[in-house]
């Protein structure tokens, strides 16, 4: 059985845009989390907002949201590429989440549930420069712009040199960590005048 495309990429979309950390900091504080510590719905402001379980909880499910968009894409989808296509909506929706007027998160724990299933080599190459860099300097979002642009370049390197992913996979998979990189632009200004926290410990 398949189901329409473009129905599954709405769905995979609205599934993405389910904005876990801005209803975790809701229910438990009655605030708006966009209106606390960087303003971002995601984990890392969750953590730091709300301690390490909720934190740890919308990690968990910002990653599990993009995986199952992947799954359902892939599954009942009419072509090879419509799971990294589910991914990269999943992506576009945590992102610009339609619930919350389209501001939403940087996309990098759902970027890794989508494209660790789609291109699991590029997406593990992002995630141990993302980790060696937090070891080393702390700074998730440097780690963050750095892993994204890991996958990307990995992913299309992949496809030219070995033939591993279709160049719509590519493509999408690239395009989707630009995106991610794109989002991170007041990360990016905060770190080249030496203000963006870090994760732990002084600076």
């Amino acid at each position: 059985m398949t189901v329409p495309d473009g129905l599954l990429l709405l769905a995979a979309y609205l599934l993405g845009a389910v904005p876990f950390g801005y209803l975790f900091t809701r229910y438990r504080t009655g605030r708006d989390i966009r209106t606390m510590g960087s303003g971002n719905i995601g984990a890392t402001n969750v953590l730091r907002t709300q301690g390490k379980a909720l934190g740890l909880l919308t990690l968990l499910l910002d990653f599990g949201k993009a995986a199952a968009s992947v799954w359902f894409c892939g599954r009942w989808g009419g072509a090879e590429w419509m799971g990294a296509a589910g991914g990269g909506a999943a992506v576009l929706g945590h992102c610009f989440p339609v619930f919350l007027g389209f501001r939403g998160g940087k996309g990098i724990a759902s970027g890794l549930g989508a494209f660790l299933f789609v291109a699991p080599l590029p997406a593990a190459i992002a995630l141990g420069v993302f980790v060696a860099e937090l070891l080393l300097f702390r700074w998730v979002a440097l780690g963050s712009v750095l892993a994204s642009l890991a996958f990307g370049a990995s992913l299309l390197s992949f496809h030219l040199l070995f033939g591993w992913y279709s160049l719509t996979v590519a493509c999408i998979g690239s395009g989707t960590a630009l995106l991610m990189v794109a989002r991170h632009h007041k990360n990016i200004r905060n770190l080249l005048a030496g203000r963006e926290p870090r994760l732990w410990g002084a600076g």
